[in-house]
């Protein structure tokens, strides 16, 4: 069993029941038809029960970037070399990635966390060092990280809440960037959920078919060395993840212990919100999914999230890009949500004649 930091013992905070309920009521008395806004409404109620208000704001946006390699690059599973991971990071600080142009748009603030790459990333005033090593080991031959490196990742995820939090920060995204992570997020939702590799293994970041062959016989072998119970999330993580997908993990748990609202992204980022509410029952009512991604494995994760509490994604665009691109990209319809609850009129305030009967 793998040692679990005390910090993960505490539960998830409640939802305030009455802030939801008083919302649902606000929402019957806006000009319109009841859930005539959809999905909307639905988001407006839940956030108002997260902040514990009437009318919720999505005001300054957190998105925290964990970026780290994996050893399991070495079975060839990847269509890009290993030395991307930093490179990108680099391109996110200088403003080109696309994670770094949806900041700016929606006006979120942007933290970019190493905890461990194989090419060294020059010094930037926007990369927070975080190193635990230089990438896990290849989890095909063996466990990806120690007891210690897992602890440390996760708390470096808690920390990056705490951060938000200290910056009065209402909303948390997390993105990821580590060549050969979509291997590790398949290998991992395999175990957590019981599902073999052809089930859940796709393209990541643009395998032709051999490519996804060979890289689903790697996540089978895998499954078969470590052989973890979907009960043991964390020897999970400790096994087949990566300190990027550990560290959003204790972000997640965190932000629930905490009553942070997540916007969650997705294939990789989801696979580290399953792992949250494993670890942490309740967690999942502090999700919100940002979106379905094009990843074949996305679907199962996020119906497991569903199940776990987590509000269902906003967007079905066909993306896979990852960063925290697909929930940054969901973001303005949060804000949509909360600012028609807020700053619509109400019937009795518009001189309007309700709904009859």
């Amino acid at each position: 069993m793998t040692p679990r930091p005390d910090w993960l013992r505490a539960p998830a905070a409640l939802p305030d029941g009455d802030a939801r309920a008083g919302a649902a009521v606000h929402q019957l008395a806006l000009t319109k038809p009841p859930g005539a806004l959809g999905r909307l409404e639905a988001v407006a109620i839940r956030l108002a029960s997260l902040q514990r208000l009437s009318k919720p704001v999505v005001r300054r946006p957190q998105i925290c970037v964990f970026a780290a390699d994996h050893g399991v690059v070495q079975e060839g599973v990847s269509a890009f070399p290993q030395e991307v991971t930093a490179q990108m990071v680099l391109n996110m600080a200088r403003g080109g990635a696309a994670i770094s142009v949806l900041a700016r748009e929606t006006g979120s603030a942007i933290e970019l966390i190493s905890l461990g790459t194989v090419m060294h990333i020059a010094p930037h005033p926007l990369v927070r060092e975080a190193v635990i090593g230089p990438g896990t080991a290849n989890f095909a031959r063996g466990a990806a990280m120690t007891d210690a490196q897992l602890a440390q990742a996760l708390g470096e995820g808690r920390a990056a809440c705490e951060r938000a939090l200290a910056d009065r920060r209402d909303l948390f995204i997390g993105g990821e960037m580590g060549i050969g992570n979509t291997t590790s997020a398949s290998a991992l939702a395999c175990a957590l959920l019981g599902r073999p590799a052809e089930d859940l293994v796709g393209p990541g970041t643009g395998l032709d078919g051999p490519g996804i062959g060979r890289k689903r016989d790697v996540v089978a072998q895998a499954l078969a060395l470590h052989r973890v119970s979907a009960d043991d999330p964390l020897a999970a993580l400790r096994c087949m993840g990566g300190f990027e997908i550990a560290a959003l993990a204790g972000a997640f748990v965190a932000c629930a212990q905490r009553r942070l609202p997540m916007l969650i992204d997705g294939f990789i980022t989801s696979v580290a919100a399953l792992a949250a509410v494993r670890i942490c029952r309740g967690a999942g009512d502090w999700m919100l999914l940002g979106h379905v991604s094009a990843e074949p494995g996305h679907r199962c994760v996020v119906a497991a999230l569903e199940a776990a509490g987590a509000e269902a994604p906003l967007l079905d665009l066909g993306m896979r890009l990852g960063e925290g691109s697909g929930a940054a990209a969901a973001l303005p319809l949060v804000r949509l949500a909360c600012a028609l609850h807020a700053e619509m009129a109400t019937f009795d305030q518009a001189g309007v004649a309700p709904k009859s009967g």
